[in-house]
């Protein structure tokens, strides 16, 4: 019993820690906003300038549509986790943007540009690997990913570079930053996942990943 609470601590430490980072993540790049903001952001911004609202009220709604589609196509209502990602994700997102310095010149928007793309796909990987439900889009990611045979990194390219081209027939603002975390953030999921999945069940002297399904 008490091995299960500490394995179950762990997972949720893993799964808030990996929120603030991917959270992080999104905000250093929001900060390089001069390089283009994200695919998914693309679509908000679109649909905000169409159909009124406000782009974080998109980002909810959109999110809200990707849990009950694939909560439909599962049969399976979505874990706690899926729904407290929704809440935290922009709290956490807020407080960076408050918290992290304005970068006036290209340079520096450049670099924290590029930095955050690595620590956002990074933050991904430390929330999703311990299983406590993964946000809308990226349970999208990994149901499609599992049900077709297909690579993190393809589906994950694929989604984003959709939601980038849809946004942008919308009239969303596109740069190369777009392209950028379309085209980098799978590839770096695809290593960062089981990396934290090892860091996971190295810190709960675990080796069989089943643990992290429980």
């Amino acid at each position: 019993m008490e091995n299960r609470k500490k394995i179950l601590l762990w997972r949720w430490i893993f799964f808030l820690a990996g929120l603030m980072v991917m959270s992080l993540g999104i905000s250093m790049t929001i900060k390089g906003q001069r390089l283009g903001i994200s695919p998914w952001d693309v679509l908000h911004v679109g649909l905000y300038r169409n159909f009124g609202l406000t782009i974080g009220t998109w980002g909810i709604l959109t999110g809200l549509i990707i849990v009950l589609t694939t909560a439909a196509v599962m049969k399976q209502w979505p874990k706690i986790g899926t729904w407290i990602n929704m809440v935290l994700l922009g709290l956490f997102i807020d407080l960076f943007n408050w918290l992290l310095p304005e970068f006036s010149t290209l340079w520096g928007q450049t670099i924290i540009y590029v930095i955050g793309v690595v620590v956002l796909s990074y933050g991904v990987g430390i929330y999703v690997s311990p299983n406590m439900g993964a946000g809308p889009r990226d349970s999208l990611m990994l149901i499609l990913a599992k049900k077709w045979g297909i690579s993190i990194k393809v589906i994950r390219t694929g989604i984003e570079v959709l939601a980038g081209i849809i946004g942008w027939l919308l009239g969303g603002p596109v740069g190369v930053g777009t392209v950028l975390i379309a085209l980098l953030s799978g590839q770096i999921i695809q290593i960062a996942l089981p990396q934290c999945q090892k860091l996971l069940l190295r810190i709960i002297k675990e080796e069989d990943q089943q643990v992290l399904l429980k």
